[in-house]
């Protein structure tokens, strides 16, 4: 059995065992992930909270459905998260669009910060939605990169495997959308 240093389990070896037959492994593993994930999902969907809770438990369930598929020691979390990747893929596919989200149309109630001082949290809530409507307004391949880099803090070599493509395509990926992001919010500024 596969433990961790703080004495937990890995998601490898909890996937390992739900492979085996140890279902209430799956617990561990939503519970370790599910919120991570919605968040993923909430920015890979220009904001939209319904949907990326639709999207977080799909994935958990294609995850199960498809548990032989998983392969140790390849990290659980980008098997996870290719799965998401492809719900949010195949979804934009089947609207056959790219649609911008307006600001009237996020659900800005789940980005609130704790800070008890209001003029704090209204300047901290407009940094969150200028960012994510400037992340809309970028292709799903560029978003997701970026996403998977800087808000899930996946390793290059994760992200490669999580997206199916070369490491080398992930740094030019990050470095083209990097650029693209800053004249983004340079333009909207």
């Amino acid at each position: 059995m596969h433990r961790s240093e703080s004495g937990l389990q890995t998601d490898e070896a909890l996937a390992q065992g739900i492979q085996q037959g140890c279902i209430p492994n799956l617990a561990l593993l939503v519970e370790r992930h599910y919120s991570p994930l919605k968040g993923y999902l909430y920015r890979m969907t220009n904001g939209n909270l319904l949907l990326s809770e639709d999207m977080a438990q799909e994935t958990f369930l294609r995850a199960l459905r498809n548990i032989h598929q998983y392969q140790y020691p390849r990290p659980f979390k980008a098997w996870l998260y290719a799965i998401a990747t492809n719900l949010v893929r195949q979804h934009f596919e089947r609207a056959d669009t790219r649609h911008t989200i307006t600001a009237s149309e996020m659900d800005w109630h789940n980005l609130s910060d704790d800070d008890p001082l209001p003029e704090t949290q209204l300047v901290t809530n407009e940094e969150t939605q200028r960012v994510i409507q400037t992340l809309a307004k970028l292709p799903l391949h560029q978003r997701e990169v970026i996403l998977l880099r800087y808000y899930e803090e996946m390793p290059l070599a994760q992200i490669a495997e999580s997206l199916k493509i070369p490491e080398g395509t992930v740094k030019s990926r990050l470095s083209i959308v990097l650029r693209r992001l800053r004249e983004l919010m340079e333009e909207s500024a």
